[in-house]
């Protein structure tokens, strides 16, 4: 059996189990590890059950840090809005290790990329505040715009941030 059919039987699962075996299912699309992100992937972007997808992307939340790099990527070139709002969703939920490549995405050529990205920041909360005022150092342009933007979207934690930059470069 190719892992494309054993994460389209895992997904079959999803659909009609209960909620105990749906949890079941999680844990084993987890257990399939690196070599099965681009497979969970796909059946997210093929999938119209808003419940599955949100269980496939809680496999790949548990799958860490080697679905990071193919969430991006399918984030990117994917032409599902519904798919890449769990695809955020997930790489939100993968924390500090995500905030890197979701900055850089900040200065996508793409309006709907940079709107993702800074869902998934404003998701990571605390810890991305830091990385984005220190992207407004390095960039110029969207990407040092869309950062501010994020920073101001996250609630009290942000803007307060903001300020600060803008007060300290105001002292300089």
């Amino acid at each position: 059996m190719t892992m494309e059919e054993t994460v389209a039987g895992m997904v079959a699962g999803l659909r009609k189990g209960t909620l105990d075996s749906r949890r079941a299912i999680v844990h084993q699309l987890a257990d399939l590890g690196e070599e099965g992100v681009a497979s969970i992937i796909e059946e997210m972007e093929r999938e119209e059950d808003a419940d599955v997808r949100w269980y496939l992307a809680g496999a790949l939340v548990r799958i860490g840090e080697p679905a990071i790099e193919p969430l991006i990527e399918a984030l990117v070139t994917s032409n599902d809005d519904e798919a890449r709002r769990y695809m955020a969703a997930a790489l939100g939920s993968l924390g500090e290790p995500a905030i890197r490549p979701l900055i850089d995405l900040l200065g996508s050529n793409r309006e709907d990329v940079r709107g993702y990205a800074a869902l998934a920041l404003c998701r990571i909360g605390e810890p991305a505040v830091d990385p984005l005022l220190q992207s407004l150092d390095r960039t110029s342009g969207v990407q040092h715009t869309c950062a501010a933007l994020t920073l101001w979207k996250m609630g009290e934690l942000g803007p307060e941030a903001l300020q600060g930059y803008f007060e300290k470069k105001e002292e300089k």
